[in-house]
């Protein structure tokens, strides 16, 4: 069973050719990392550590808005070594399905082609968290998780396979409670393997530059310090619109229990310096978590 692509067209080009140029003008571009992630003619590629990166935090607006931000993502994960398996957190907008919802599709497609699920990473999870249920329908319509699949096409192709969670609005208390349990439960299901967390987040929406700068660089401060449980109370306390904010600490949960070290922000900006409109604005921000 695969899921079809639901946004193709809308959040990004609908065909192959185009959504290569689409990415490649991502990392090119004047808000990008400055350059694609593999060598340019004439250079040496990068060396590949492998495995420092072990979480990410990356935006899923459209393209032309947010791509920028997640191409800088994608080039940290480029520059360390394509994982395995990407374990992808997404918030669930729709408010469909249970609090942690994990695809059971065996496949997801995007325009570049399939990506398989993980199985054997998918039902460990699901055999270790309280919270987590396998639910299609979550998934229908969500285009959280979906975004980032065609950035990790373009570097690796259909190597990488993935598991896919959808994860609910919840209360701050219940926020806390599946954080712990979902990330101790995915460090547990990855350990030993070759794997990296992504957290598909924005941060403020619809407020002026200014204060979601202000606002957002409160929750980006609680990521560099690996807080998860500190990210989750300034977001509730500040009444920051950070709509990935739940999947950011079960991210960050699961990488401190894989022995993180440190966390660097790639880059932040907002909708206002793709559009020049600074009055209503959504922040947008890279961030790798590295042990």
């Amino acid at each position: 069973m695969a899921r079809a692509p639901v946004v193709a067209g809308q959040f990004y080009n609908g065909t192959r050719e185009g959504l290569i140029r689409e990415i490649e003008a991502c990392f090119a571009g004047r808000l990008g990392p400055g350059r694609l992630p593999h060598a340019l003619p004439g250079e040496k590629p990068p060396e590949a550590s492998g495995g420092r990166v072990i979480g990410l935090v990356c935006p899923h607006a459209g393209y032309v808005y947010s791509g920028s931000a997640a191409a800088w993502a994608y080039a940290a994960l480029a520059e360390d070594g394509i994982p395995d398996t990407a374990v992808i957190l997404g918030p669930n907008h729709h408010g469909l399905g249970p609090p942690a919802a994990l695809s059971p599709d065996d496949e997801w497609a995007t325009p570049l082609g399939t990506l398989s699920a993980d199985t054997d990473i998918a039902e460990a999870i699901l055999s270790l968290s309280k919270y987590c249920e396998p639910d299609e329908p979550a998934h229908v319509r969500e285009h959280s998780i979906e975004v980032q699949l065609p950035f990790l096409q373009y570097l690796a192709g259909d190597v990488v396979r993935i598991v896919p969670i959808s994860i609910a609005h919840l209360s701050a208390d219940d926020a806390l409670a599946l954080a712990d349990d979902l990330g101790n439960a995915i460090a547990e299901a990855v350990r030993g393997k070759s794997a990296v967390i992504v957290a598909s987040s924005d941060f403020t929406h619809y407020e002026s530059k200014a204060a979601a700068s202000t606002k957002d660089s409160l929750a980006i401060e609680r990521i560099l310090a690996l807080d998860a449980k500190g990210l989750i109370e300034v977001v509730y306390s500040r009444n920051i619109t950070m709509c990935g904010v739940i999947g950011t600490s079960v991210m960050l949960e699961a990488c401190r229990g894989l022995g993180a070290t440190s966390a660097r922000k790639l880059t932040y900006y907002t909708s206002g310096d793709v559009t020049g409109d600074t009055d209503q604005v959504v922040g947008y921000g890279a961030l790798a978590i590295d042990r």
